[in-house]
């Protein structure tokens, strides 16, 4: 499926990117062949959403380039990231940036937070002095609502996982990149913490102009913070559009099962716990909609792989119950 256009100027774009795994005999598409671009002005926070397996941490690995996609480019202003030069792909690692899951793992005990933060400032802002990397630390602490004199000199283990986190978003923005790749940013910290890091999320994308990639299994999150979203399930693209139209109007039964399945304060509502004949998750066929086995729609006719068409302004489905009345006419498809 085509997502192209989800920010007005590509600077990091997947054409046809997919990865298969082989498991013995068998092929596993952990991420089915996918094409969109990324950044643009205004800067952007773009959704990708799903359960456990669905290929989200797949594409982000394929993005930062730590993942070579089975089929398809990964482009990088134009040109290819698998063959940059020396330069060129150096650049590529200065402005895609990353922040991962665990707050825990990306800091060696025997430091303290000013090495984290330093170190990228020294491989790709050499020539900074020690007074201007000293600034430029303080003002990535200050960007994710930490104040440096409580920050600079302390060790991780004198550090909440909050707190923690906030510093691994402070290191990758410290060398000022153009696109942030948040793979669960929030999910191993407490709820009372999560508001901070989103909050610095969306101040990221304000006042530093940081396109991000928010990477997350939790819509209520995503619909607070974000301005797109794709919900991928096993490898494919189910939904994408605008956060608000997808969840306040889902038109594929997988994103009305996520959406159904969110708590809610209501002791009388029920969760969506209806189980589906045949709830074969771990089919890895790749004919057919990845969502037959469990859909509470399918038809015969679903076992044909769905396109992933327009239905509505900035609105796009996968899903056979609704290609009929889509109109394929290409003056029609919108960017998302």
């Amino acid at each position: 499926p085509s997502l192209r256009g989800l920010m007005n100027t590509a600077t990091l774009e997947l054409k046809n990117v997919s990865k298969l795994y082989r498991v013995g005999k068998k092929e596993v598409h952990a991420l089915n062949p996918i094409t969109f671009d990324l950044l643009g002005d205004p800067a952007r926070i773009i959704t990708v959403a799903g359960e456990s397996g669905s290929g989200k941490t797949t594409l982000a690995s394929i993005m930062l380039g730590l993942l070579g996609p089975t089929t398809g480019q990964v482009l990088y202003e134009g040109k290819d990231v698998s063959k940059l030069s020396g330069a060129q792909y150096r650049d590529f690692r200065k402005n895609v940036q990353a922040v991962f899951q665990d707050p825990f793992a990306v800091f060696n005990p025997f430091y303290q937070v000013d090495h984290l933060l330093e170190v990228p400032i020294r491989k790709f802002n050499p020539g900074l002095s020690k007074a201007a990397r000293r600034k430029a630390m303080e003002e990535a602490l200050e960007a994710v609502g930490l104040q440096p004199s409580e920050i600079l000199g302390r060790y991780p283990h004198q550090l909440s996982g909050g707190q923690r986190q906030r510093i691994n978003v402070a290191r990758a923005i410290v060398i000022k990149p153009k696109i942030l790749v948040a793979d669960e940013p929030v999910s191993m910290v407490d709820a009372s913490l999560r508001a901070n890091i989103l909050e610095a999320l969306v101040s990221l994308r304000e006042n530093y102009k940081v396109n991000i990639l928010y990477i997350t299994h939790d819509l209520t999150t995503a619909y607070h913070v974000s301005d797109s979203i794709i919900v991928l399930y096993r490898g494919s693209v189910m939904e994408a559009g605008d956060i608000t139209k997808v969840v306040e109007s889902p038109q594929h039964p997988y994103t009305q099962l996520l959406i159904n399945s969110i708590p809610w304060p209501d002791l009388e509502r029920k969760w969506d716990n209806q189980r589906y004949a045949n709830p074969d998750i771990q089919e890895i066929s790749g004919a057919g909609c990845k969502f037959y086995s469990r859909c509470p729609n399918r038809q015969p006719g679903c076992q044909v792989t769905p396109q992933l068409v327009p239905l509505f302004p900035r609105h796009l489905a996968s899903c056979l119950l609704h290609q009929p009345q889509a109109n394929l006419d290409s003056n029609l498809t919108q960017n998302l």
